[in-house]
């Protein structure tokens, strides 16, 4: 009877079934947040100009995003339910279902809607970056040459997985990682090195000038990096060292728990709010549009000093 049993590795199969857990988990917060950012965004006043267009490109940003992880996620969860029970009887049994997940379009699928929610997300971070810098040549050259070698990777890898290559196998897709992370850690840098930097000459400009707001963003900045950046540096080492357990368990929620990060941000400045400690802390002077690009500067400045024009 034993001889009949097909050879399965129970460690593999336990990490993906975690990974589903753990994904499913990550997504419903994908989903929640989701729908929090999409009703503070549509109780905003409807003022017109950039506050306008920006409002509407960060509701198309939100739904976007949530259209991709969800057909992810989806398929995903299809393959799990093929792997215990569709194809139960496969002679290689589940574990090579788990390492060879490429030979199924549906998981081709799950492939394409992952990299493709990435440049969308990578995007905003750029947008936020750039305008925070004014536009400065000297930042957005190097970021738009990462960022294209990010989606030239990505692409590659994609053709890779069509093919029906085991993921673990591709190491091209360790490149991508890095590059993903490599992104957002620079950008994080660069973001707070900027605000910093304002800070300090609106102080020595005005010797009562309240730097609260520019501390308030420089962490939200921080705080909503460090969640993504410490979960894709667990999911890289364990991709290096072929800890096939650890790397399936992260590859399920990867997407979400970037998709969380992002929402953070656009979630709380929907509300007017930007200190993670100090919930009931309200951040009037920060915009909307920080959401979308960071540009708090100007507007700030300007509501400190009572100056500010607000539609009526």
């Amino acid at each position: 009877m034993s001889s009949k049993t097909p050879q399965t590795d129970l460690s593999l199969e336990r990490s993906r079934l975690n990974g589903m857990v753990l994904g499913g988990v990550s997504y419903g917060v994908f989903f929640l947040l989701t729908v929090q950012a999409w009703i503070a965004l549509m109780q905003q006043p409807r003022f017109e100009g950039k506050i306008a267009s920006h409002r509407r490109a960060l509701l198309f940003y939100i739904f976007i995003t949530f259209v991709l992880r969800t057909i992810s996620f989806a398929a995903n969860a299809k393959y799990t339910e093929m792997i215990w029970i569709d194809l139960r009887d496969a002679p290689s049994g589940p574990a090579a279902l788990i390492e060879h997940d490429m030979d199924y379009r549906i998981n081709v699928v799950t492939m394409f809607t992952g990299p493709i929610q990435e440049w969308f997300m990578q995007a905003l971070l750029l947008h936020r970056c750039f305008v925070i810098w004014d536009w400065a040549r000297c930042v957005m050259i190097p970021m738009i040459a990462l960022y294209v070698t990010m989606i030239a990777l990505s692409i590659f890898c994609l053709i890779q997985a069509s093919t029906g290559a085991v993921l673990y196998n591709v190491n091209i897709i360790l490149v991508y990682l890095c590059f993903q992370v490599g992104i957002t850690v620079i950008y994080t840098i660069l973001v707070v090195n900027r605000l910093l930097a304002m800070r300090n000459k609106m102080k020595q400009s005005m010797t009562q000038y309240n730097s609260g707001t520019y501390d308030t963003i420089a962490i939200m900045v921080i705080e909503s990096s460090m969640l993504y950046t410490a979960f894709a540096m667990i999911f890289i080492v364990a991709f290096a060292l072929h800890l096939n357990n650890v790397t399936t368990v992260c590859f399920l929620s990867i997407s979400s728990i970037q998709g969380i990060s992002q929402l953070f941000i656009i979630l709380r400045v929907a509300r007017g709010r930007a200190v993670t400690h100090e919930w009931s802390t309200p951040v009037t002077a920060v915009p909307m549009s920080v959401g979308l690009a960071g540009s708090v500067l100007d507007t700030t400045e300007k509501s400190n000093h009572g100056r500010i024009d607000r539609p009526e």
